[in-house]
């Protein structure tokens, strides 16, 4: 019987994350003030790096999603610069760490569009917090 109540419960949960995900999947399809639907355009954050974070952060005035997206790439992207930038002034150490950052940093870009394009509000760790910190502070 207990095994049977824990499918259930399972399934419930199945059912109500499977809600979550329609519910976040039908506002991923709301238009910006650029003409954009709101995945489009946090993916487009993204493309260029900061250039086109601070792109977004200028033309779009309302939407937060698209905002969030910006910072953080903006955030992310100086972070990433910052680094490469440090690790070539050691030679030999830097430049080997410098060539292991580059494929994850690559891989980090896509899976940051990825998530933008499916609508989701996908923090990092410590730059998401930034960015949502300083997205709260332009809006007062």
């Amino acid at each position: 019987m207990e095994t049977e109540k824990t499918a259930q419960e399972k399934q419930s949960v199945f059912k109500e994350e499977s809600g979550n995900l329609a519910e976040t999947e039908q506002t991923s399809s709301e238009k910006t003030t650029t003409g954009l639907e709101q995945n489009t355009a946090g993916l487009l954050c993204y493309l260029a790096g900061f250039v086109t974070g601070i792109i977004f952060i200028i033309l779009e005035k309302e939407n937060r999603f698209v905002r969030f997206h910006a910072m953080q790439s903006i955030f992310i992207s100086a972070a990433l610069f910052a680094l490469n930038i440090v690790l070539s002034f050691l030679p030999i150490i830097g430049w080997a760490i410098s060539l292991l950052i580059s494929p994850v940093a690559f891989i980090l870009w896509i899976v940051l569009m990825v998530k933008a394009y499916q609508g989701k509000w996908f923090k990092l760790p410590i730059v998401g917090n930034m960015a949502e910190k300083q997205l709260n502070n332009l809006k007062e």
